[in-house]
């Protein structure tokens, strides 16, 4: 029988759309499911008799290693706890089409820092209402997928399965849009909803001669996102 298991290097934990850096572990939800005794002098084989009752969406735990620099994961966290925010997270499994989607709490913090170790850093996620469990992809990009203002010259051509590339603008270009189109989904550019077919808001790129990474997110209800990348090169300077 051939195997048909999956690798757990490469799963990922986002929260409202970032992702949070250098983790080693993910472990959860931990669902379970209350019972009741419903036993009565009616009850067969006098053994005890059960309905069940609601249902536990449990918590998430995470590990890794800390890092200071993470604003937009690690460090909004540890926000979010001392606020008690209520934030929406995504795990994706290596396979990249399996999620589990569920809104949480922060129900605890820490960090370590061993003699012999890399500091790091833990974190518990405690989960309200209902997570849910997606294994079937968004249909993502369609015909033409998306293009970039300026000229870019972008490697490979765009295509619906194609989710890495390397766009290439001129060293006097300082910020691009990106036009996507899906036929279904919601589409985000850098975390911001755009249209299908219309320019997402100007993004700034670095310095000459430097990379700058853009991510198209195309997502439809209940199902998987499919997340492209699009590494913009600028020139450098002559």
């Amino acid at each position: 029988m051939t195997a048909n298991a999956i690798i757990g290097f490469g799963a990922t934990l986002t929260k409202g759309g970032d992702a949070v850096a250098e983790l080693t572990s993910i472990t959860g939800p931990s669902q379970s499911a209350d019972t009741m005794e419903v036993t009565s002098h009616d009850s067969s084989d006098n053994y005890k008799e059960y309905l069940i009752a609601l249902l536990e969406a449990g918590e998430v735990s995470i590990e890794g290693y800390f890092y200071p620099g993470d604003a937009a994961g690690q460090i909004t966290m540890h926000t979010d706890f001392q606020a008690r925010s209520k934030i929406s997270y995504v795990i994706t499994l290596s396979d990249t089409t399996t999620t589990w989607g569920f809104d949480a709490f922060i129900t605890a913090f820490e960090t370590s820092a061993p003699f012999d170790g890399p500091t790091g850093f833990s974190a518990t996620l405690k989960i309200t209402g209902k997570p849910t469990l997606a294994i079937t992809a968004s249909a993502g990009l369609t015909t033409t997928f998306f293009a970039i203002s300026e000229s870019a010259v972008i490697v490979p051509d765009p295509a619906n399965d194609t989710y890495e590339y390397v766009a290439t603008v001129l060293t006097t270009i300082e910020s691009v849009t990106v036009t996507p189109i899906a036929a279904a989904g919601v589409i985000t550019v850098d975390g911001n909803v755009v249209v299908t077919e219309q320019a997402s808001s100007a993004i700034t790129l670095g310095d000459a001669g430097t990379v700058t990474d853009i991510t198209i997110v195309v997502t439809e209800t209940g199902e998987t996102p499919v997340t492209y990348t699009i590494h913009v090169a600028r020139a450098a300077a002559g």
